[in-house]
């Protein structure tokens, strides 16, 4: 069977581009791999061109439009969900462009295509007292109590995401003064953030507890599952979950019900603006590319301490009296406002 022009380029996008010259991570990889099968299941459901019949003339403003259409009303996806793809979708074109110019003009159409706007959502995370009561739900006589409760630990003190925290290897922590934990984040980019001092014993008690203390256990995941292998997101995810549901069965007030691991994430966040720390030392703690992803939390800040003095000043700020009630000269001036 005869390549298309679409499945030749598609194929040396994934397999030199993105790993060799791009330098992308697996997860992003697999995460363009992913928009691919949807576009290529939308041609086949909604144009009825099979894979195998796909060319890249296929590939227009028309359709990108028509697909990015189709996954928020059939597939259901949310605005940044819908983003992500359009995001794989142009990285694939701005290939193209020098690979095969030849439908340059359809590529800048496609490239034109305006991202969809997200409303933004209130930040959902824990206060102090949401955290201790969520870290009391360990039960220390457990077995892996040691385990869960360092992941606690570290996703509320260190701020990691998730593919952040099951990525850590023993030899990534250093208990000497002063502690700090090595995190290989996004793109394939690596920072030092500092370990509690009161965190510290758990973690040497946990290590002597798995034998991780010695010489040639220090390429070991520092955090296993239940079969030995490295923890997963979805493990994770199910770990916080089950503490989260405990908590929320004694004080559902502080517990959001949906909770999650990047919920732990934004937690950290608001306990360092509450605390007053510099939005420069809390973007460099979480990892981000630009503190404009770290004003959301000001932001959010701002509005939490906005609203409680408003709700606070209501008892203290009499009720203004409606000058239209009891006026009569201006009620009959605009009674007659119009009449001519």
């Amino acid at each position: 069977m005869k390549t298309t022009d679409f499945a030749m380029y598609l194929n040396k996008y994934f397999t030199n581009y993105l790993p060799s010259e791009r330098g992308s991570t697996p997860m992003t990889v697999d995460s363009y791999r992913y928009t691919f099968i949807l576009y290529l299941t939308y041609m086949q459901e909604e144009l009825h061109i099979s894979a195998e019949k796909v060319q890249i003339s296929d590939l227009t403003r028309k359709n990108v439009l028509l697909f990015l259409g189709w996954l928020q009303e059939k597939r259901q996806n949310g605005a940044a969900t819908r983003n992500q793809r359009q995001a794989a979708i142009n990285s694939f074109v701005r290939f193209l462009m020098y690979e095969f110019p030849e439908h340059l003009e359809e590529y800048q159409r496609i490239l034109s295509i305006p991202i969809k706007k997200a409303p933004q959502k209130e930040i959902s995370y824990l206060k102090t007292d949401g955290v201790k009561l969520l870290m009391e739900q360990v039960d220390y006589e457990a077995p892996n109590s040691l385990r869960d409760y360092i992941i606690l630990s570290l996703l509320y003190t260190t701020g990691v995401r998730v593919s952040e925290l099951i990525n850590i290897r023993v030899k990534d922590l250093s208990l000497h003064t002063p502690y700090t934990l090595l995190i290989h984040g996004k793109g394939q980019k690596s920072r030092y953030v500092p370990l509690m001092k009161n965190i510290i014993p758990f973690i040497q008690k946990y290590l002597t507890q798995k034998g991780y203390d010695r010489q040639e256990k220090l390429d070991e995941w520092l955090l296993k599952n239940h079969m030995d292998n490295q923890f997963t997101r979805q493990g994770i995810n199910y770990l916080v979950s089950k503490y989260a549901k405990r908590a929320r069965e004694i004080n559902p007030e502080i517990i959001p019900k949906d909770f999650s691991p990047h919920k732990m994430r934004h937690s950290a966040a608001m306990g360092l603006v509450d605390s007053g720390v510099d939005l420069i030392y809390i973007r460099d703690l979480l990892g981000h590319v630009s503190v404009k992803t770290t004003e959301v939390y000001a932001k959010a800040d701002a509005r939490r301490k906005r609203e409680a003095i408003e709700a606070a000043s209501k008892e203290i700020v009499p009720p203004e009296e409606a000058k239209w009630e009891t006026n009569t000269d201006l009620k009959q001036w605009l009674k007659t406002f119009n009449r001519k």
